[in-house]
């Protein structure tokens, strides 16, 4: 995700460099943060969330503003030897970012480590948002699932090769036994042709004739056998060829079955899928930049009115005006963009409606995303189907083509056997004619051993093919091995990509209970015994089908002063336990995700709800967790962090 995901936390320098020009209500500062935890004190509207916002900026987040008389700003951050730069520019109305910020990517430290008041991860305890949802989000699924799917093909694919090699096993006894079964024949043969050979010695030396018609016998006979033993080699090849072809034929067959049996895909049922998934991430894209937007005009709005409030309780501090004292609703606050003065409440207001019509987006997102998600499945399943139909429709044409040139060959062998029989006939013909001028005896003998050497050479040359049978089928199963070591990574693998997510989910709840319960016990809530998220599984629909999803749901038990236990609900939570409870939930995501791999400084703001004691063991907690931990403090709770801490008063 980011330029800087192999930092890890012990090689970070003891301290950084922050150097910021117009950000929120900083004219321009230069901060040196070090190692361990950073207390940004004093009193309200002295620039501490505007000192959080300008790190945020400098480590890559678009959740900064301008200051409000200034068209552009600039923040430095120096970390050992390298410098990360960013720039804020004020164009048509809206806040434009550049340079290089030390994230690429800042949506995870957005979430679990730049804890203001209005995080995300912080609010979503105290609305009673989908925790889930939260936790999940920089969880890339979609392509998690098209992993499943090639990698579940690529399984397939292996069965599939390996039923195959399993079919040539069990071929091989039987090739073996008619090995065997040849060689004894072959054995016995040339046995029986040594002693007729013999035979024929002995009558020879015993018998006179005529050299010349004997010479042209043996001649005749000779060529005689190699024709027959070249009529018989056609003739294997021609049985060849048609085995082969009938072997292709079934394979054909069984194709042409799974083709008829696999639906046609319209091409342009991919091309609407491919055009709709563009139009909703473009819809997604667009959802986004307006979310951002909306904050950043709620926190600047917000930042607006604590500078007023500062303002008035310095007033008030002073010894205002006595009338100003009574009738504080009647405060007003100038409007940023003209200058006039604007009523509080009509921008609370503002921002409240701001607020409902950002929650609607993020709703109008989340539909968006449920939507993105069923088409891209559906899309991707649409072209594996296309994809099985194209290889089966080349395995088809293939096999036609070899069919074709396989009955080219049987054409050709049947055109040589007629040949060689028209041969082989003219030759018997010419044997018979030689077989009056040599003795009918010897003439027998001769044709004994002609025809026996034929047989023999015969039967060798079926052996020779079974052998060349056995040693292709041998070493096609040496593949076996290698294709069942390949069978298991692949199964691991595709059940590491099943689990993916869910063991997420597990550790993101086994690490909020397990933090949420030493929190508690280090804080000493009065009468709050356990919070913590009991993740249930349930049937939902998401667009088009009805999937298995997770649910994280709150739980807490309190006691009566009894001691009697009873489960309450997140909206009977003091502000201080609400708060406390964000914290930790954003610290669960902060640990499940490795962000301090990423970005090593964790930021916190807006504390007053809890008291001071309170903050200081939550920042000692949390400093255990965190490489540069970042708080803003009013200097009656830093007081009370015993912490070793560095501080800064002056912004």
């Amino acid at each position: 995700m980011s330029s800087h995901s192999g930092q890890q936390r012990s090689t970070m320098p003891q301290s950084v460099t922050l150097g910021v020009e117009n950000i929120g209500g900083i004219d321009e500062t230069e901060v040196t943060l070090h190692r361990g935890v950073t207390a940004l004190t004093g009193r309200n509207a002295t620039n501490r969330t505007s000192l959080l916002q300008a790190i945020m900026a400098a480590l890559g987040s678009d959740n900064a503003s301008l200051k409000a008389d200034a068209d552009s700003g600039h923040v430095t951050l120096e970390v050992g030897d390298e410098s990360y730069d960013r720039t804020l520019e004020r164009r048509n109305g809206t806040i434009v970012t550049e340079g290089d910020p030390y994230l690429e990517d800042s949506e995870l430290a957005d979430l679990f480590a730049f804890l203001l008041e209005n995080n995300e991860a912080r609010r979503a305890v105290a609305r009673g948002d989908d925790l889930r949802d939260i936790i999940m989000r920089p969880v890339d699924t979609d392509a998690i699932r098209t992993e499943i799917s090639r990698t579940e093909q690529e399984k397939r694919d292996i069965d599939q090769r390996l039923d195959e090699l399993d079919d040539l096993s069990a071929k091989l006894p039987d090739l073996e036994q008619k090995r065997t079964r040849l060689t004894g024949e072959i054995e016995e043969l040339r046995e029986e042709l040594s002693e007729a050979t013999d035979r024929v010695e002995e009558a020879e030396a015993g018998v006179e004739e005529t050299r010349e018609d004997k010479d042209e016998l043996d001649a005749k006979l000779d060529e005689l056998q190699e024709t027959r033993s070249e009529l018989e080699r056609v003739r294997r090849r021609i049985d060849t060829e048609r085995e082969s072809i009938d072997a292709l034929e079934d394979e054909r067959e069984e194709l042409a079955d799974e083709l008829e049996d696999t639906p046609e895909r319209p091409v342009d049922k991919i091309d609407q899928l491919e055009t709709e998934i563009d139009q909703l991430q473009n819809e997604k894209e667009a959802l986004t930049a307006e979310i951002s937007q909306l904050q950043s005009t709620i926190q600047f709005n917000e930042e607006r009115l604590d500078a007023a409030r500062g303002t008035a309780d310095a007033s008030e501090s002073s010894g205002g005006d006595l009338t100003d004292q009574l009738l504080p609703d009647s405060e007003t606050v100038e409007c940023w963009t003209c200058g006039s003065s604007v009523a509080r409440e009509q921008i609370e207001t503002t921002i409240e409606q701001l607020r409902s019509t950002r929650q609607e987006r993020l709703d109008e997102r989340s539909e968006i995303s449920s939507s993105l998600r069923d088409a891209r499945s559906e899309l991707s399943d649409l072209r594996d189907r296309r994809q099985e139909l194209e290889r089966t429709r080349n395995k088809l044409d293939n096999i036609d083509e070899e069919i074709d040139e396989r009955r080219e060959r049987i054409e050709e062998y049947e055109s040589r056997r007629d040949e060689l029989t028209d041969e082989i006939e003219a030759l018997e013909a010419a044997v018979e004619q030689l077989e009056e001028d040599v003795q009918d005896d010897l003439l027998d003998q001769h044709k004994e051993v002609n025809e026996l050497e034929f047989e023999l050479e015969r039967l060798e040359g079926n052996r020779d093919d079974v052998e060349e049978r056995i040693e292709s089928i041998e070493e096609r199963l040496e593949q076996r091995e290698e294709l069942e070591q390949r069978r298991e990574a692949v199964a691991e693998e595709l059940t590491e990509l099943r689990t993916r997510i869910d063991r997420i989910e597990a550790d993101a709840v086994e690490e909020f209970n397990e933090h949420m319960e030493q929190v508690l016990d280090v804080l000493g809530y009065e009468n709050l015994d356990r919070i913590w998220i009991d993740r249930t599984e349930q049937e939902v629909r998401e667009g088009r089908r009805k999937v298995s999803k997770s649910s994280f749901d709150l739980k807490i038990v309190r006691s009566t002063d009894h001691g009697a236990a009873y489960e309450d609900d997140i909206t009977h939570l003091s502000e201080s336990e609400r708060e406390v409870t964000g914290l930790v939930f954003a610290l669960a995501g902060y640990l499940v995700h490795d962000v301090h791999q990423t970005v090593p400084f964790m930021l916190l703001d807006s504390l007053e709800a809890i008291d001071s004691d309170r903050i200081a063991a939550l920042i000692e907690y949390f400093e255990e967790h965190v490489p540069y931990l970042v708080v803003a403090l009013l200097e009656e709770d830093a007081a009370a962090v015993e912490t070793p801490h560095e501080r800064v008063t002056e912004i």
